[in-house]
């Protein structure tokens, strides 16, 4: 099992935004604009979703870790922090889903 955390790659995007663009992947895709990392984690939602209904475990764990790196990266670019987000789950997650979904105005 492994110890690395989504704190852990938050951090590490977070560090990596302040890089030259010319260094770091990361800084490229936030110096690009919002629209270009959005997309990206759009591209990689879509092939996470594919592996998934094509039953490829192992590509699925892949394009979920690109899944996850890419919502980093756009949450960098946004000013939202990885707490925030745990925030709103923890706060979802105080009643069913289905509760929860009931009491979103449309």
């Amino acid at each position: 099992m492994t110890t690395f955390t989504l704190d852990d790659l938050a951090r590490i995007v977070a560090e990596r935004a302040t890089a030259p663009a010319t260094e770091s992947y990361t800084a490229k895709l936030l110096a690009d604009g919002p629209a270009k990392a959005a997309k990206k984690l759009g591209e990689e939602a879509v092939e996470a979703a594919i592996a998934a209904v094509q039953g490829d475990r192992k590509n699925l764990t892949a394009e979920a870790a690109d899944v996850l790196y890419h919502l980093l990266v756009v949450l960098q670019g946004a000013d939202i922090s990885l707490n925030e987000v745990m925030a709103e789950l923890e706060r979802r997650t105080a009643q069913s889903g289905l509760a929860e979904k009931a009491a979103r105005k449309p």
